[in-house]
């Protein structure tokens, strides 16, 4: 296989590779910007204004973001979707008067599947799901960055808070959440050819189904543990300390890793052309219940949302997790 890019490339294929830049560098940009605007004297009235008006006065991150169908219908995001190429497959139908919690496995390094499927239009989400609006959460501190909020919540992003899960579950029919479950934990075993789920102790989106009668959705994604190679690192390390002090202190990790670039194929922050392919599963129907709920009806939905994820890798397994080098299994 060749180190470099070719210079000679099909049209098609640079506007995939553009497509996910703009998506990798978003962060960067946005602080590169932030930055460079601050140097300019007279623009810094306007920019203490918007920072007080982050910090002290925008709830959107706690009321669904502010999404816009022009952002989500980028022509870029299909070039997203066909640069991996990604592909959503729908196991069942789904009724928008009804709210749903999808839970999305793995995270992988960057849950680019997540953000292909669901938040944006890139994989054709809205035509599969009519009456479905789906909100992908993130963490709060993703909405203290100045500019990058504002795209992702054009992208229907909101906050993984409690209470932000809860307002949009209660909006309206049709108004659902995904949830990325295992989180920085299981990005830190996110190495090709495994699939290992943080799930065994994840009850919280579970509670929040039980106490807002919302049905879970099971979503595996196939593929999205091979977009990055992983530098595992031993739990004795002393890195691996350093990440685990890291997660308890700011709610994320960065684990080490490396994808290609846009000239070459063997290191960068681009993921590697793989095809990743997420799985919806059909709805599990939940009951409301009032008051908190009992261990044991935590436990039980808990255990009918597991054996539904593993219905899906038992049927696609040997469809889209050929080069696998173990089974999938539930930890932690």
């Amino acid at each position: 296989m060749a180190i470099f890019a070719p210079l000679l490339l099909p049209v098609e294929r640079r506007l995939q590779t553009a497509a996910v830049l703009v998506w990798i560098a978003a962060l960067g940009i946005s602080f590169t910007v932030f930055f460079y605007l601050c140097t300019i004297r007279y623009l810094w009235p306007f920019i203490i204004i918007y920072l007080l008006w982050i910090l002290m006065v925008d709830q959107a991150p706690e009321h669904g973001g502010r999404r816009s169908p022009l952002w989500r219908n980028w022509i870029g995001w299909t070039y997203f979707g066909r640069y991996f190429p990604m592909t959503l497959i729908k196991e069942g139908d789904l009724d928008p008067s009804k709210n749903y919690i999808f839970g999305y496995h793995p995270h992988g390094i960057l849950s680019l599947g997540a953000v292909g499927s669901f938040g944006t239009e890139g994989l054709g989400f809205s035509k599969k799901y009519p009456g479905i609006i789906p909100h992908l959460l993130t963490l709060q501190s993703n909405f203290q960055i100045p500019f990058y909020r504002d795209c992702i919540m054009a992208m229907g992003m909101a906050s993984v808070s409690k209470q932000s899960c809860e307002r949009i579950l209660n909006s309206g029919p049709g108004n659902s959440i995904t949830i990325v479950v295992g989180g920085a934990q299981e990005s830190l075993g996110a190495k090709p050819g495994t699939l290992d789920l943080t799930l065994k102790k994840r009850l919280g989106f579970i509670k929040l189904a039980l106490v807002n009668g919302a049905s879970l959705v099971p979503t595996l994604s196939f593929g999205e543990n091979e977009l990055y190679e992983l530098y595992s690192t031993d739990h004795t390390s002393k890195m691996y300390h350093v990440q685990q002090c890291m997660k308890k202190v700011l709610g994320w990790t960065m684990p080490m890793f490396n994808g290609r670039g846009v000239f070459n194929y063997e290191f960068g922050l681009l993921p590697r052309r793989r095809p990743v392919a997420i799985v919806i599963g059909e709805p599990i129907h939940v009951e409301k219940v009032e008051g908190s709920p009992s261990t044991e009806q935590l436990e039980a939905l808990q255990k009918k949302y597991i054996d539904a994820l593993l219905g899906i890798w038992e049927k696609y397994r040997d469809v889209y997790a050929v080069g696998r080098t173990q089974d999938l299994q539930i930890i932690e």
